[in-house]
């Protein structure tokens, strides 16, 4: 049931973002997030099932109609901090959806406790776990929301450094992108970004970094060499603090000749397709970004 736009804008900055900000211990704010998540509502015949990928935790959502044979690896947001499989599975549920596939949620290991290359490096096992299983690179989708995002740039870049076959697609869902936080407009949609608080960002990206402060190009991937990608498909809200990162990777990525879509959607907020099913635009964002992934992996 989609409710009001302005009564998912009220809800997520009275109920989501709060459980973002470092007012509350991370330990806390992850609890909160995944019994948030939970409350969201699923569609009728939505499958989960626990697992590994690559002896890394993970969740398989399976919507009605889903049988693949491609398939999408999922890796949630949350600063690289906070968030799960389970506070995103209205999400992964309306992604599986779209994409007519089981979506694969990776469930990997979080800072502070967990610093860089932590992340990436479970997310090159689960993907090296999908091709073992007998999923051709090509068949594979790689997506992800805000830090999830950068990770899921951070997966490619690491693939092709590795001379490893790359992914059939790339989805971004507001990819956070720039580390240093740098961008104006951080500041300029602090007021209208209703997930998202700017000022808490430096401090996440210093403890994803770890003590070393690493600076390797997986951590930058707006500098990086985007040429030769599989095709990246963008989501972002015109409204979020995030959106320069979208614009810039997306400039930067045709500029390089990478096949890009980019779908900005106006009035709108960070990671708002995480409201799938209880917010229209969230829908019809993840239709769309789902179709391109589908497209790219079946072909």
């Amino acid at each position: 049931m989609h409710l009001p736009l302005a009564a998912n804008r009220f809800l997520t900055s009275a109920v989501v973002a709060p459980l973002l900000s470092p007012t509350l211990p991370v330990t806390v704010r992850r609890r909160l997030l995944d019994v948030t998540g939970a409350v969201l509502p699923l569609p009728r015949g939505v499958r989960r099932a626990s697992g590994s990928l690559g002896g890394v935790p993970a969740e398989v959502v399976s919507g009605v109609g889903a049988p693949g044979p491609h398939r999408v690896l999922y890796l949630h947001g949350g600063g690289y901090l906070v968030g799960s499989p389970a506070s995103h599975r209205a999400l992964l549920a309306g992604l599986s959806r779209a994409t007519g596939t089981p979506v694969h949620a990776l469930d990997y290991r979080l800072a502070p406790e967990h610093p860089y290359p932590a992340a990436v490096d479970d997310a090159l096992a689960a993907f090296r776990a999908l091709r073992a299983a007998g999923h051709p690179a090509r068949s594979i989708a790689v997506a992800g929301d805000s830090a999830g995002g950068g990770l899921a740039m951070a997966l490619v870049l690491r693939l092709r450094a590795a001379g490893e076959e790359l992914p059939g697609s790339v989805g971004l869902i507001s990819p956070w992108l720039d580390l240093d936080c740098v961008s104006p407009v951080l500041t300029r949609n602090a007021a209208t970004d209703a997930m998202l608080d700017p000022s808490w960002l430096p401090q996440a990206a210093r403890d994803y970094r770890g003590a070393t402060g690493a600076t390797a190009p997986e951590l930058c991937p707006l500098d990086a060499d985007l040429t030769g990608l599989p095709p990246l498909h963008v989501v972002a809200g015109s409204d979020e603090v995030l959106v320069d990162d979208a614009d810039r990777l997306v400039e930067r990525a045709g500029t390089a000749g990478t096949t890009v879509t980019y779908h900005r959607a106006d009035g709108m907020w960070h990671a708002f397709p995480v409201l799938a099913g209880t917010l229209r635009e969230a829908d019809r964002a993840l239709d769309e970004l789902g179709a391109h992934l589908r497209a790219d992996c079946s072909a």
